[in-house]
């Protein structure tokens, strides 16, 4: 045998363990850069190989390849975008980052088509997690854009929350909420506030959202009271299907109810939510105490025909709130369709028996004193069971009186505060609140209704219960009636009608 054939042989054997060997280290090193970390080889470690830097991740969206290579081009097809950090590419070749980025890059074609957005706009995208909106708009030439969430993704999201913007006033020209965030807001008017507040006058703003009833349109389009409604129509989103509203700011607040007049217009919306509302009664119940109960439950309440969400805060009123277990619990707290919003909630209770109840009641704010027409010193008086063990229980239901007493032995007159209850709702709420408000203050409702009617505050409530007092048939006495109140059934028909057709969803009460 041939010694140098020998040592040639096996010098060939060892060179070709040799490249094997250095195949598999390629391998492994490849393996772990693309699979586990996530890079791209523009790290400048351990790279053999470069890819075109104007591939476009939206044309091929949703082409995942089943190949090395096709990863590998999603990725690199981020080198378009600045400062590219750890761990992002992985995110652009998300099949959720991809199906969102060509959803949102059809919108936008059409928002752009239309004048609404252009290649100069300054544009911010808020509550966007992944920031597929904001990617989308790069790459159809809005280079100027960034995104805003709670955990930021640079380069295209940075830290920032919705309801306080990390920006100055009148910055952006076009601003996007998409994927129904706003729907999702817990403070939905802050978030149309700041909106507000960073969007440049005339620039435009285009909210998605899965609400669809014109309820909700309507509040939604109160809470940007800076704009203007310019369109709006219903799209299939990637997830469900969504309604794209577009507006433009404007100066000055549009929806402002007149003060001067102190009147208000009446929707035709709420016109016709209030007829799909229960039936007035229009006959006088022989047995009120009986009719009545059973009226409320048949009540169709606001919220569970349309959805509350778009307003700034939720108000309870209780006019004559009595005790803290009356109608604040017992019915308000455990009946009542929130829609899971909380709501502060104001007692307004003269008689001082009740008030140290609310002392340490959280939520609930007490006002002491009569609802009435204007600010005066009023006489309450008060009938007492003197035969009822508990105070509380016994006590009779307080109503304003003239100055003399009823000369009744078991009444009691105290001297209390009447507030002009019209002016303080007015400086209480706005417009872009919800409130619901339940009366039941003895008679005194046929000076409060047409004061609230007259002042224009009546335009402040959603929603009203209202126990209208008349001189009833007294359960104790068949045949007669009762001599406390003067008014009649017809006047409170009359009453509850006017408050229907001033656009205010009012119930009968018990």
């Amino acid at each position: 045998m041939d010694h140098s054939t020998g040592k040639l042989g096996y010098l060939r054997n060892v060179l070709v363990r040799l490249c094997l060997f250095c195949v598999v280290i390629v391998g492994i090193r490849f393996a772990y850069v693309v699979t586990l970390k996530g890079e791209t080889c523009d790290l400048g470690d351990f790279c053999f190989f470069s890819l075109p830097e104007n591939l476009n991740v939206i044309s091929g969206v949703g082409q995942l390849a089943e190949s090395v290579s096709s990863v590998m081009s999603i990725e690199d097809a981020g080198k378009s975008a600045p400062a590219k950090p750890n761990g992002l590419p992985d995110l652009w070749a998300n099949n959720d980052f991809q199906k969102s980025a060509q959803f949102y890059s059809s919108v936008f074609q059409d928002l752009i088509a239309e004048g609404f957005v252009g290649p100069n706009s300054k544009a911010l995208g808020v509550e966007t997690p992944m920031g597929a909106d904001v990617f989308a708009l790069r790459e159809i030439g809005v280079k100027d854009s960034i995104g805003i969430y709670k955990k930021g993704s640079k380069p295209l999201v940075i830290t920032g929350k919705a309801v306080k913007q990390p920006f100055d006033d009148n910055t952006f020209d076009f601003v996007f909420s998409g994927a129904g965030m706003i729907d999702k807001s817990g403070k939905p008017g802050e978030f149309a506030s700041e909106i507000c507040r960073t969007l440049k006058p005339e620039g435009f703003l285009v909210v998605h959202t899965g609400s669809k009833d014109t309820y909700s349109f309507n509040s939604l389009l109160h809470l940007f009271n800076c704009c203007t409604l310019i369109k709006t129509r219903d799209i299939d989103g990637f997830d469900t299907c969504m309604r794209e509203i577009v507006m433009q700011k404007v100066v000055g607040d549009i929806y402002r109810v007149e003060e001067e007049t102190n009147k208000c217009s009446v929707p035709d919306y709420k016109m016709k939510l209030i007829k799909k509302a229960e039936p007035l009664i229009k006959e006088e119940p022989k047995k009120p105490w009986i009719t009545l109960k059973k009226n409320a439950q048949s009540i169709k309440y606001l919220p569970s025909m349309v959805d509350i969400s778009f307003k700034q805060r939720y108000v309870y009123v209780d006019v004559g709130s009595r005790s803290y277990g009356s109608s604040i619990v017992s019915w308000f707290k455990k009946q009542y369709p929130k829609q899971n919003k909380t709501f502060e909630i104001y007692a307004v209770e003269a008689d001082k028996t009740f008030h140290g109840q609310y002392k340490e009641k959280k939520g609930v704010t007490l006002l002491p004193y009569a609802a009435w027409v204007r600010n005066e010193t009023l006489s309450f008086e008060i009938n007492q069971d003197p035969g009822h063990k508990d105070v509380q229980k016994g006590r009779g239901m307080g109503r304003i009186q003239p100055v003399e007493s009823s000369g009744k032995a078991a009444s009691e007159v105290d001297v209390i505060q009447g507030f002009d209850f019209a002016e303080w709702l007015k400086n209480a709420v706005t417009e872009k609140d919800y409130v619901v408000m339940k009366m039941d203050v003895e008679g005194t409702e046929f000076d409060l209704i047409p004061r609230l009617i007259e002042t224009g505050a009546i335009c402040l409530i959603d929603e009203v219960f209202l126990e209208c007092h008349y001189n009833r048939w007294q359960k104790c006495c068949p045949g007669e009636r009762s001599s406390k109140y003067q008014n009649t059934y017809g006047q409170c028909l009359d009453l509850l009608t006017s408050l229907r057709e001033s656009g205010v969803l009012v119930h009968q009460w018990w």
